[in-house]
């Protein structure tokens, strides 16, 4: 395969016969996210979709007064925008780019082309959003139940699982926004998972040292919403 095809890491698209890969093709285009960028707030239509090679986009759940709290994570397991597939969509949450990368970008119109083609295309992207709305309602209850330093690394390990690094590259503000916390609870749990051994922060850096150990310390919404992803998209976190 050759195109944007031929560095493809995305698990979603790999996932997807030759032939029907091969249909989405001409419409494919390469493009590299850098941290923090917005690709749509609520209610913007969905007008590209994006499917992550190596970077990481949260979706946020937005509040009236400000506050926000992140809802789902999408990596090279799944695609952003991907309701769009099957009509024309409006943005249920704020997308915003929480590790940099590449993503393999596709109009939705052109996306929903193929779709109407390619049985294969329609039934992975049910299953992708039966697999998005299982880690939706699990990070409801794990957000309502669970304490931050098992959050914390529930939510590490789930980036972990998305790029090809052991570092990531946070600021506590960006952290304090997915936890739905203040900065100095971020800066207090990971002193604390620092202590451990388990991870080294400095300033807008985390790198992971001690990757069984946080899962040991991660709450048990970490492994649901990968079983969730695994049970309906095989191999979903296999690294190529």
């Amino acid at each position: 395969m050759t195109g944007p095809l031929a560095t493809l890491k995305n698990r979603l698209l790999s996932a997807l016969p030759p032939e029907d890969r091969a249909l989405l093709s001409p419409h494919l285009f390469t493009t590299d996210l850098e941290k923090g960028r917005l690709l749509c707030d609520p209610g913007d239509p969905i007008e590209q979709v994006y499917f992550p090679n190596d970077c990481v986009i949260s979706l946020m759940t937005l509040m009236e007064n400000g506050a926000a709290i992140e809802s789902a994570t999408i990596g090279r397991e799944g695609a952003m925008g991907l309701m769009a597939a099957a009509a024309p969509r409006a943005s249920l949450s704020r997308a915003i780019v929480q590790a940099p990368g590449s993503a393999l970008r596709i109009g939705a119109a052109a996306l929903h082309d193929v779709w109407k083609r390619s049985a294969a295309l329609r039934d992975l992207v049910d299953r992708h959003n039966e697999a998005l709305f299982g880690h939706a309602i699990q990070s409801v209850a794990c957000n309502a139940l669970h304490a931050v330093e098992a959050r914390f690394c529930r939510w590490l390990l789930g980036c972990h699982d998305r790029i090809d690094s052991n570092t990531v590259n946070l600021t506590q503000e960006f952290l304090a926004d997915m936890l739905g916390v203040q900065r100095t609870t971020v800066t207090a749990v990971a002193g604390s998972l620092k202590g451990k051994g388990l991870i080294r922060y400095r300033r807008g850096v985390v790198d992971i040292l001690d990757r069984p150990g946080l899962e040991a310390m991660a709450c048990e919404c970490y492994g649901a919403v990968r079983r969730g992803y695994e049970r309906l998209l095989p191999a979903s976190f296999t690294r190529l």
